[in-house]
This record gives C-alpha cells, sequence and structure tokens, in this order.
C-alpha cells in the first residue's frame, strides 16, 4: 500500500498519509486509484467528518505524478487520461472538509491535491513551484487549481518560471496559498487541531459551508478544466523530448527562492 489513512473516531478526522517518501511521495497509478477509493469510503463513513492529507517524511509533501509510471492513451487526439484527475476529494464528490498539511516540497501534480483541499497549512521549510514549462508541458490542470488559491499574476508566475524559481512558505503565506505557517515538522499536527475543531460542530452546517464556498468559483473553475486537455494535446512536446528534458534537468540545483 502507498497510502495510509488513519481514523480518530473521537475526534471524527481521518489522517491521509501519501506513503512514498523513497520518491518524494510521487503519485503513480497505484496510489492515484487509492486516493479516490479513500475519498469515496469517506463519503458513506459517518464517523469521518473531517480529513488532513499530506506527505511521509519531510522533504516532500508530494512532487506529482511519478514520471515511471506508464498512462497508456487513447490514439484520439481528442481524448486525454490523466491520472491524477481523480486524486482530489472534490474529483471524488467528497463534501466533508479536508485541510493540506505541507511539509518539504509540493509541485506540479500535487496542486491536484492543494487545489482540491479547504486551507493549507505548511511549515516553514515547505516549498512550492511548478516544473511543468521546464520540461515542455502545458500547466493546464494545475494552473486552474492554482487560480482559485493566488492572484493570476502570481499563478502565472510561478507556472512559467518553470523549475527556476520556487516560492518560499512565507511568500506563499502572503499569496494566500497557505493559511497558517508552523514549525517544521509541526504542519501536520497543527492540520489535525484545525481539523478536530471543526469536526466537532454541526455536521450539516460544515458541509453545506464547504458546498457554499466551492459554489462561488465552481462555474469558471469547471469550464477552465474543461479547456485542460485540449491546451495539453496542443503545446505538450512529444514524451520522449520530454524525457529527454527532464534528465538534462535532473539533479542540477540553480532555482532561486523567493
Amino acid at each position: 500500500m502507498s497510502l495510509r489513512v488513519e481514523r480518530d473516531k473521537d475526534s471524527g478526522v481521518a489522517l491521509v498519509t501519501l506513503d512514498r517518501p523513497a520518491v518524494l511521495n510521487a503519485i503513480d497509478l497505484e496510489t492515484a486509484a487509492e486516493l479516490g477509493a479513500a475519498w469515496r469510503e469517506f463519503r458513506h463513513d459517518d464517523a469521518v467528518r473531517a480529513a488532513v492529507v499530506t506527505g511521509a517524511g519531510t522533504r516532500a509533501f508530494c512532487t506529482g505524478v511519478d514520471r515511471s509510471a506508464e498512462v497508456p492513451q487513447p490514439s484520439s487526439p481528442y481524448s486525454l487520461d490523466d491520472p491524477l484527475l481523480g486524486i482530489g476529494p472534490k474529483a471524488n464528490d467528497l463534501w466533508k472538509p479536508v485541510i493540506a498539511a505541507v511539509e518539504g516540497m509540493a509541485c506540479g501534480g500535487a496542486f491536484y491535491l492543494l487545489g482540491e483541499s479547504e486551507f493549507v497549512i505548511a511549515s516553514h521549510e515547505a516549498t512550492f513551484f511548478d516544473p511543468h514549462t521546464t520540461y515542455g508541458m502545458v500547466s493546464a490542470y494545475e494552473s486552474v487549481f492554482m487560480a482559485q488559491r493566488m492572484p493570476a499574476g502570481e499563478v502565472a508566475r510561478t507556472a512559467l518560471m518553470g523549475t527556476a524559481e520556487r516560492l518560499t512558505a512565507r511568500r506563499a503565506y502572503e499569496v494566500g496559498l497557505v493559511s497558517e505557517l508552523t514549525e517544521p515538522g509541526g504542519a501536520a499536527a497543527a492540520a489535525l487541531r484545525a481539523a478536530a475543531v471543526i469536526a466537532s460542530l454541526p455536521t450539516d452546517a460544515v458541509q453545506g459551508t464547504v458546498r457554499a464556498v466551492w459554489s462561488a468559483t465552481e462555474a469558471s473553475r469547471s469550464r477552465a478544466l474543461s479547456l485542460a486537455p485540449h491546451l495539453v494535446t496542443l503545446g505538450n512536446l512529444p514524451p520522449g523530448r520530454q524525457a529527454e528534458l527532464f534528465e538534462q534537468g535532473r539533479g542540477k540545483g540553480g532555482f532561486r527562492l523567493r
């Protein structure tokens, strides 16, 4: 199993942990399936009233899709299979509150999870970036998700600068991506405390409030996401060329923190 799910019956909070620290909690097909199954299971579990999602270890919350994962694609240019589209709680029709707790790096496909959480708590040592353009890929879904969290100019800069820049936790807090900063190693504990408070409140009122907040941006988000697969199909380099760029950049430093 590459996902750990722990339930606290007393608090009503579930802790969901990406448990692949050796690969910086990158998501393979198995992990993607486990995430979707966990959110769907919570829909029917009245003992779970709130959840926290985090990554094992301190090096990374999540670094997106595991590049070793083989994702079969249909031959039609009008179809695109993205294994990360089903990893978030909202994609699985879960309207119980979810808080993301970030230690270390959160990049690329991590934004699918951050973008479908109610809010984000991060360690002072956390960093955020989107490597897509560096490797010849369109940042489509990631940018749409982050546009719900950050000013448009910050989303554009983060996406367009690729691996050249990383947002510090402080900057992420200043622009609204992160709601609370903690000492290193403290993000999950802080998220669990907040989740326990929320879980103690009347369930129907909490879930109705989650729906109300999401309804404010749901129409524009859905329209933007409908364009994403076409932009990816048009703008992505062929997989072989992407892999070359990835290998050329692997292990190189030189990024700027801001």
